[in-house]
């Protein structure tokens, strides 16, 4: 059986009003004083609130991973 990877949802406010969704995958990289996930995948465009931006992350997650999940 295939193992799940290890992908996180973050979103972000980079300017005030304007959120967007950035997809990161886990690791095994040592790293000091930092979380192990490199970036994925992200939004080129803002959403008007965090939720907004929320819910379309992980609609790009599904597109990208099917109904299984992300398993390598």
């Amino acid at each position: 059986m295939s193992q799940l990877r290890n992908i996180a949802l973050t979103v972000h406010e980079l300017e005030e009003g304007e959120f967007y969704w950035v997809l990161m995958e886990g690791t095994d990289y040592a790293m000091d004083d930092a979380l192990p996930y490199l970036p994925l995948d992200a939004a080129s465009d803002p959403q008007a609130s965090y939720a907004n931006a929320l819910v379309a992350g992980v609609a790009a997650m599904r597109k990208l991973f099917g109904k299984d999940g992300p398993r390598t």
